[in-house]
């Protein structure tokens, strides 16, 4: 039963089951994985219930987050194994020019990022990068808008994106829509993807695997990492600083 089932009609059923939708688009040959503002400010910095977690960081997912931690992680793991590039995102705000328009639809968005000595952007220790990867600063929730990624995937010469993070009806949505329109081949993973409102998780997977990419397990994607050739990517690079750019 996929987590979307419970909130659709009867009518959205017989459409689907109709219109075409959901094709499975299926892996492409040179995969990058792609992990989205998995940091303190989507997090927390504990595993709590959600309501209370947003008391204090805002854009929290609580539990749901802390969940999905560990098998991030294990992702990470295998396709660090096959040499497959990481990227990571996290959030870019320093100033109150960087705001935008973001304080146009949240009446905390204003607040500080610091919480108890942490910086709300710093990646999630259980998953930190490391320096062979690449961490890209952002300011809007598609993971291409103001940046160099499309840099970074033509360089590697990148066919597939595999995402995880947050939020799914967010960050994680509107990275899968510019990278569909872009034509690269684009996968959620759905069980490393987590939202603060159910409900938007549940019909954003649902949109996403009708219309713009594939909605698979984390055990699909470890699989198609274990399936790649040992040298598609070549040697591990050399230890060095990890990359870190800023959004103009």
């Amino acid at each position: 039963m996929a987590v979307w089932d419970a909130f659709l009609t009867e009518q959205d059923r017989a459409v689907f089951a109709r219109s075409g939708h959901g094709a499975r688009a299926g892996f492409g040959k040179r995969p990058a994985l792609l992990v989205v503002d998995v940091s303190y400010a989507f997090c927390g910095d504990k595993d709590e219930p959600i309501v209370q977690s947003v008391e204090r960081w805002r854009n929290s997912c609580g539990s749901d987050a802390w969940k999905a931690l560990p098998i991030i992680a294990r992702v990470i793991a295998a396709s660090r194994a096959k040499n497959v590039p990481v990227i990571y995102t996290t959030g870019g705000i320093r100033t109150n020019r960087d705001w935008g328009s973001w304080g146009w639809k949240n009446a905390r968005a204003v607040e500080s990022t610091q919480q108890d000595g942490l910086d709300g952007y710093e990646i999630m220790p259980q998953i930190a990068p490391e320096p062979q990867d690449i961490v890209i600063r952002k300011l809007k929730p598609s993971a291409f808008f103001g940046t160099p990624l499309v840099s970074y995937l033509n360089q590697m010469q990148i066919d597939t994106l595999l995402i995880a993070g947050t939020t799914t009806s967010g960050c994680v949505r509107a990275s899968v829509l510019d990278g569909f329109s872009l034509n690269y081949r684009m996968a959620v993973i759905e069980d490393c993807s987590f939202d603060r409102f159910q409900s938007s998780h549940a019909m954003n997977l649902f949109d996403i695997q009708a219309k713009y990419g594939d909605v698979v397990s984390s055990g699909d994607a470890m699989r198609y990492f274990d399936g790649l050739p040992n040298d598609l990517f070549g040697a591990p690079p050399e230890p060095a600083a990890p990359r870190l750019t800023a959004a103009e």
